[in-house]
């Protein structure tokens, strides 16, 4: 491996190493944000449906009693 990175020219070692590591940094960074953005967005609209559930069955309640 070190004989493969010593033979590259120094400009890709420089410049196009370090360009396509921010590349597939960033790419990685934005994945796990979208993950955790998506399950974040999941368990919100989850948690309004079962809120939303929860005022049903207490209103439902509430008139039957009257």
């Amino acid at each position: 491996m070190a004989e493969l990175w010593k033979s590259l020219p120094s400009w890709v070692r420089n410049i196009v190493v370090p360009v396509l590591v921010l590349v597939l940094a960033w790419n990685i960074v934005t994945f796990v944000f979208g993950v955790v953005g998506a399950l974040l967005s999941m368990l919100i609209k989850l948690l309004v449906v079962v809120g939303i559930g929860a005022a049903v069955v207490i209103l439902v309640k509430k008139a039957a009693k009257l």
